[in-house]
């Protein structure tokens, strides 16, 4: 059978000979007695041993897949422990046991994770994810030895560790070993994971974040939308570190969210977007994009529908009180910055309104007149520059020093007449004193 296509309960039916490992020495006695006890046996017996022994099952396994190479034992193993997480994943403590702190617990995880067939893969992927999240509350930092320590060297392990992880599942988003079941194993691992600082630093930079966005799409089937869930349960985790802000603010990622919660009928699904919407908010120009984006409006529709979901209704009622204090909040000029910097100028009324112009004709001196040198950089901004120099008692001289007429020459010629208009008006601007400015409209 196809190794990619193998399922636990397949694997688990298989008889190990574990009596001829030890023999070979790459088992000891005493591992030996507790595989007899534990292996092939009636699930309520293995949970009694689990419950009084459960440290010493986990050493047993991690010593068999540090121990032994061959293919069918390594899967047996994983298997066994995928079957124990599964049943109860509070079981993932037992890794972090004090008991183990000397045993490198994760290194044999790692080890197959990159050198393993698919199954191997998916299922060390699967462990690493739930033991890393299982470790206790208290610990001061995630150890490979389970232990809270401030040493160096420990710290510096686990977190080569998590990096090569994360290495792994950005691999996996870019060339899937699986071609239906590695991504959806890589975002359900991620969404594990990005609760820990060190994985969303690792993953954003490794330019994880853009893997991600093209997921945040309308699904229909229940596996699509179990992976748009988890996606965007990783870009909520996300917006909590700020380098991932950042890049989220510059990218599709506000669009797409909005696009999706538009569409959705599954209530975790429009739940979890929601809960981006309200926690980006704040932050640099996401509030104008939401606004921009008609978010308000997409707001009501979906409080008018029959949600059961309370902490939805919840967040939907924030989200919606947010929305509006943020209306109120951005001003006419703070909307035009967030369209330039941007670079997406929808022509509203404001950039041909005297009033906008006349009273906020300062601001584009500040930081070093920031937003005027970006907006030359765009292609069509001939009409916001003649309206500056216009407005401005000396636009004329700062255009110029700042190299903007050869921009807009070329503007000139320009295949649309509109743009070519708004380009001779402005070069006739440069070339005449504010005095006559005024005289040449629009």
């Amino acid at each position: 059978m196809d190794h990619a296509e193998l399922t636990t309960e397949q694997v688990l039916k298989r008889d190990i000979p574990w009596e001829t490992y030890m023999m070979t020495r790459l088992i000891k006695g005493t591992d030996l007695q507790l595989l007899r006890r534990y292996d092939n046996k009636a699930e309520s017996y293995r949970v009694q041993l689990l419950d009084d022994d459960g440290v010493a099952y986990i050493r047993v396994f991690v010593n068999i897949l540090r121990d032994i190479f061959k293919e069918e034992i390594v899967e047996y193993v994983l298997a066994l422990i995928d079957e124990m997480l599964t049943a109860n994943p509070k079981r993932a403590r037992l890794f972090h046991d004090k008991c183990l702190a000397n045993e490198d617990t994760y290194d044999p995880f790692i080890r197959v994770l990159w050198k393993g067939n698919w199954f191997i893969q998916e299922k060390s992927c699967k462990i690493l994810a739930l033991v890393v999240s299982g470790k206790p509350k208290n610990h001061e930092s995630i150890l490979a030895n389970g232990g809270a320590s401030n040493s160096n060297g420990k710290l510096t392990a686990i977190d080569n560790m998590l990096k090569g992880l994360v290495e792994w599942l950005c691999l996996q988003l870019k060339k899937p070993s699986h071609p239906s079941r590695a991504v959806p194993s890589a975002v359900s691992c991620l969404a594990v994971l990005l609760k820990e600082p060190v994985v969303r630093s690792s993953f954003v930079q490794a330019d994880g974040i853009k893997l991600l966005i093209p997921l945040i799409s309308p699904a229909s089937s229940q596996q699509s939308i179990q992976l748009l869930y988890e996606t965007c349960l990783c870009i909520w985790l996300l917006s909590f570190y700020e380098p991932a802000i950042e890049y989220l603010a510059t990218s599709r990622t506000l669009p797409r969210l909005v696009e999706v919660v538009r569409s959705s009928t599954k209530e975790k699904v429009v739940l979890v977007v929601v809960l981006n919407f309200r926690n980006l908010l704040s932050k640099v120009t996401f509030g104008a994009q939401m606004v921009d984006l008609g978010l308000p409006q997409t707001v009501q529709n979906l409080k008018t529908q029959a949600w059961s979901d309370e902490d939805l209704l919840e967040a939907l009622d924030q989200l919606e009180e947010g929305l509006k204090d943020n209306i109120k909040k951005l001003s006419s000029f703070e909307k035009f910055k967030q369209e330039v910097l941007l670079g997406h100028l929808d022509w509203s009324p404001m950039h041909k309104d005297l009033i906008f112009w006349r009273e906020n004709i300062n601001s584009f001196e500040e930081n070093d007149s920031r937003i005027l040198r970006v907006l030359i950089t765009i292609l069509d901004t001939s009409n916001d520059l003649s309206q500056f120099i216009q407005y401005h008692p000396a636009g004329r001289v700062i255009v110029t020093d700042l190299k903007a007429k050869e921009r807009v020459m070329k503007l000139m010629n320009h295949e649309n007449a509109e743009v070519t208009k708004n380009a001779l008006l402005c070069i006739q601007r440069l070339f005449l004193g504010a005095k006559y400015a005024s005289f040449l409209q629009v």
